[in-house]
């Protein structure tokens, strides 16, 4: 243990010595990219904000052909906007962006709608715009809303009551907390959390072979009278050092910004104070072991700082695609998956943000399967040293 414990303080005081590294793995990632997430997230809420006071506005086609159904838009606040355009025209006018949305009367309206029979309205959008979903939603539920008060008045003047053609009567009980609510929203904050976390150690395992190797180095450093793979976990252990550190900032940068973004707003509230942020360090220090222990095995395969540099960019994404799965699969924590690392954490810390405690089970055997795969891997890595091939 004494000499692991050498080689860890000879690493982490020469990565302190080179500042550009320095700034990258504890100040770049840990504190730009929480920045940049609340600042991104700020700008979103700023926007829906905007959009929700903002009044509609409706191109209209013909609109002579109905002004009860002009009339009724305008009750709803809709700036009806007139235009005379056809089939061919309106289509070209949405895909140019000139009206986001136009509402075609089209020529027979009339006559089907005092006929009593269905009246035919075309609604022009351009799918592919995310801005557009919620003004559609708007002039579907208006028009909708007025085909509503036709039946009823239809059905009133023939002597029936309206009540008959709702026969069930669905009330909408939402469950959701402010807290829970607040995932729609923070649902990305673990890929920040493991990507800078692993940020803070890459360089410094870079240079624990890959480096070593191309300064010419690591020959030398071998022959000390010390066992090999005693090396190679003091080197693990410095890189465990700066992941830790990076956790901690990004974390706290978190915990910090968060209380700026304005999610009240919405119905929303951001549980993370002090103590979520400490439980979220707590159980994302298990993937620590493991995120340098696989970083150290990568850079010993590579002959170069720069080879190392590209894998290693690579490497960072695997632990980022459990948590893509899980948001396009819509998973729920049960206890096998708990035992995926990445996955489990991502668990924990969506349910601490939902404020919704977790079996002890599902967090012991998170961290348990995380922390054992983490020796495993630096294990692994000290095997790794002992290689004469590593020379070449």
């Amino acid at each position: 243990m004494r000499s692991i414990l050498t080689v860890f303080s000879k690493e982490f005081r020469e990565n302190l010595r080179d500042r550009r590294t320095l700034f990258t793995a504890l100040i770049f990632g840990p504190l730009f990219a929480p920045l940049l997430f609340a600042a991104v997230l700020s700008l979103m809420i700023q926007r829906g904000d905007a959009q929700k006071d903002q009044p509609l506005s409706l191109a209209v086609a013909h609109s002579e052909r109905a002004p009860n159904l002009v009339g009724q838009l305008k009750s709803y606040g809709v700036t009806v906007i007139p235009v005379a355009h056809g089939d061919a025209e309106a289509r070209a006018s949405v895909q140019r962006h000139e009206h986001k949305l136009i509402l075609m009367i089209p020529e027979e309206y009339a006559a089907r709608f005092e006929a009593g029979r269905p009246a035919p309205l075309m609604l022009y959008s351009d799918a592919s715009d995310n801005f557009v979903e919620r003004d559609i939603r708007r002039v579907k539920g208006i028009l909708a809303q007025y085909s509503s008060t036709l039946v009823r008045l239809r059905m009133a003047a023939r002597g029936v009551d309206p009540l008959v053609l709702a026969p069930i009567a669905i009330h909408d009980v939402d469950v959701s907390t402010p807290a829970s609510r607040s995932v729609l929203a923070l649902g990305t904050m673990s890929y920040i959390i493991l990507l800078t976390m692993l940020m803070g150690g890459l360089y410094l395992a870079i240079d624990a072979t890959a480096g070593e190797r191309e300064r010419g180095s690591l020959e030398p450093l071998l022959t000390v009278p010390v066992r090999r793979d005693h090396l190679i976990y003091g080197k693990i252990l410095a890189t465990c050092a700066y992941m830790a550190l990076s956790l901690v900032l990004s974390v706290t940068a978190l915990s910090i910004l968060l209380r700026f973004v304005g999610l009240e707003g919405f119905g929303m509230s951001v549980n993370f104070g002090p103590l979520t942020a400490l439980k979220v360090i707590l159980y994302c220090l298990p993937l620590v072991p493991l995120g340098a222990s696989i970083m150290t095995i990568v850079a010993a395969y590579t002959r170069s700082y720069r080879e190392a540099q590209t894998y290693l960019g690579l490497v960072l994404l695997v632990p980022t695609l459990p948590l893509v799965f899980a948001g396009a699969l819509g998973l729920r924590p049960t206890l096998p998956l708990m035992a995926a690392p990445s996955l489990g954490q991502h668990f924990l810390i969506t349910s601490l943000l939902r404020d919704e405690a977790l079996p002890l089970t599902y967090t012991a055997l998170s961290v348990g399967a995380t922390l054992l795969l983490g020796l495993v891997l630096a294990a692994l890595a000290g095997r790794l040293y002992h290689r004469e091939a590593l020379l070449g």
